[in-house]
């Protein structure tokens, strides 16, 4: 079955969960991200927000997390290549940290949508 269309796929999920799990496990930014994301979720269950809001906030969350793992996986790569300090591998590095900035400022922005009004 591993060399199977569903095999293969499935297999692939394996990976994808066990990298999810080692994120987790050992980067701080995603485990103060996960903690967030647990947050703004018991939130939405005691606010009662919509279903549209709902899907806002897991896209939120989503996005900041996935764009966190792949700053992770990119500074991985960079410091794999290039041990050393080096002025292009700072810009690679300082780059992907920007990607995860954006997403994150987007997910406030989010937030404050969604939460302001059942404050006022």
């Amino acid at each position: 079955m591993k060399n199977t269309f569903i095999g293969k796929r499935l297999m692939a999920f394996k990976y994808a969960g066990r990298g999810a799990w080692l994120l987790l496990k050992n980067e701080a930014s995603i485990q103060v991200q996960a903690v967030i994301a647990l947050v703004v979720t018991v939130a939405g269950f005691y606010f009662e927000i919509t279903a549209t809001e709902w899907v806002l906030q897991f896209f939120a969350i989503g996005l900041v997390m996935a764009t966190e793992g792949a700053n992770t996986a990119i500074e991985e790569i960079a410091n794999f290549i290039h041990p050393e300090r080096h002025p292009k591998i700072g810009y690679i590095k300082d780059v992907a940290a920007g990607a995860v900035f954006f997403a994150a400022v987007i997910a406030i922005v989010i937030g404050c949508i969604i939460y302001i009004p059942y404050f006022g």
